[in-house]
Parts: structure tokens; C-alpha cells; sequence
């Protein structure tokens, strides 16, 4: 599957149904895109490490190693923070919050639209491409470089998905100040929102990372205004002394 045109972008389709895989890369290519094709984990692994994709379509499903290791294993070990959708023929929570917390930073239920998919692949690329500002940012004990995407919290360094970075610049950079939830949503996958389960799922798994293991949270929900974060213990000294 090639036929390179540069506008659209390179995307590696891990599928190892040819029943699925030929339409939608042909579906694809006829978008623009050019299009990798790898039947099985290993395969789709290989790929994904040594090349340059703008974004990967995974399917969960896979011979030899299933979608979540893929990600995971391109993720954590090649540091690869390729835009990644996953396929999944399962559409519960549990079943989201597994594909996100393996590094996805979006989803599809199979059966699908080819034009959904499209459009999906589109936000995470254009989000991806996008140009982002250097800087450090704290809050409380908790510190981002978005050149390096270091992250750490009192001193220990933390793992987090790309698309939890992304949300952890947005909150940072306005601490203390309550952001909305579609504000959130509309700078992270711009028109092309995504259900209601996705930001909170991803939310899910920052709690996990940056206030499970620590004594006191930073990342708080404000209901029916949004989420903030911010040292609430620090905020609370510093009135005092004031």
C-alpha cells in the first residue's frame, strides 16, 4: 500500500484482518495519505520504531503480541510518541482506560466509518504538528519541560501518555485557574471531539501518575465548572499569611 503524497502524511495501518486492512488503507490513500501496512504485533512494532509515521492505527487484536503491548513496548522502551488510534471490537470503559493508559491517545469501536477515522487521524497529526512553546512549568512540587517532556514530582521522575503531557500544559500553564472541560477538549483534538468517556478516562490515568503515589493531590475536579491544578495546602498558607 504506497503511492506517497506529502500533504496528508505517512501512516502505519497494524491490522491482521485484510478484510478490514485493504478498504480502510485504500480509503486512506485515497485521502492523501500513504500507507504501511503489518499483519501482527512484532511486525507493527518493527515498523513503528524504525521509522517516522505522523500517526499509527492499531488494532487491539493481534498475533504474536496484542495492540496495548505494541503500544505500551513503543511507549515506554523505543520513547516513540508517535500519534497512536487504536481499533477495538470492545467499547467498554475498562476496555478504554486499558488502550489509553497503554499510551493511545485516541480510539475507535469497531464497526466504524472510514470518514470518522479520517477525521480522527487528521486532529491527532494536525495536534501533533502543531507548534509548542519551550518552557518549564510548576505547580506545587510538580515540574514540566515541554522541550524535554520531563515530568517530576518531588523530585521523582514520572511517566505520563502524550496526550496526558498535553493536558498537564494546559492545566500548568493556567494554575490555579479552573479550565472547562470543552475548552480541554477543543485544544486537545480540536472540532473533531470525542466522546464523552475519553477526556475522562485519560484524566483517570494522570490521577494515577502525578497524586496516587504522593501524600496530597494536585489535579482536582470542580464539578460542573471543570478541573483545575493547583497546591490547594499551599494556597491555603499563603492566605493565612496573608
Amino acid at each position: 500500500m504506497n503511492g506517497h503524497v506529502e500533504q496528508s502524511g505517512l501512516i502505519l495501518l497494524v491490522e491482521d484482518s485484510r478484510q478490514i486492512a485493504e478498504p480502510v488503507g485504500a480509503a486512506l490513500e485515497r485521502s492523501g495519505y500513504s500507507v504501511d501496512y503489518a499483519a501482527d504485533g512484532p511486525s507493527g512494532l518493527h515498523l513503528a520504531v524504525a521509522s517516522s509515521y505522523d500517526a499509527i492505527v492499531l488494532d487491539l487484536n493481534l498475533p504474536g503480541m496484542d495492540g496495548l503491548e505494541v503500544c505500551r513496548k513503543l511507549r515506554r522502551e523505543a520513547k516513540k510518541a508517535t500519534p497512536v488510534l487504536m481499533l477495538t471490537a470492545r467499547g467498554t470503559l475498562e476496555d478504554k482506560l486499558a488502550g489509553l493508559e497503554s499510551g493511545a491517545d485516541d480510539y475507535l469501536v469497531k464497526p466504524f466509518e472510514v470518514r470518522e477515522l479520517d477525521a480522527r487521524l487528521r486532529a491527532l497529526i494536525r495536534r501533533d504538528r502543531r507548534q509548542v512553546s519551550t518552557e518549564v512549568l510548576h505547580v506545587g512540587d510538580m515540574t514540566l519541560d515541554t522541550a524535554t517532556l520531563r515530568l517530576t514530582r518531588a523530585g521523582q521522575e514520572l511517566s505520563a501518555s502524550p496526550i496526558g503531557l498535553k493536558l498537564l500544559a494546559i492545566l500548568m500553564r493556567e494554575s490555579p485557574r479552573v479550565v472547562s472541560r470543552r475548552d480541554i477538549e477543543r485544544e486537545i483534538w480540536g472540532d473533531m471531539l470525542p466522546d464523552s468517556d475519553t477526556l475522562r478516562s485519560h484524566l483517570y490515568n494522570l490521577r494515577r501518575v502525578i497524586d496516587k503515589p504522593f501524600p496530597r493531590p494536585l489535579l482536582h475536579t470542580i464539578h460542573s465548572a471543570g478541573y483545575r491544578l493547583a497546591d490547594l495546602d499551599a494556597e491555603v498558607a499563603s492566605a493565612r499569611m496573608a
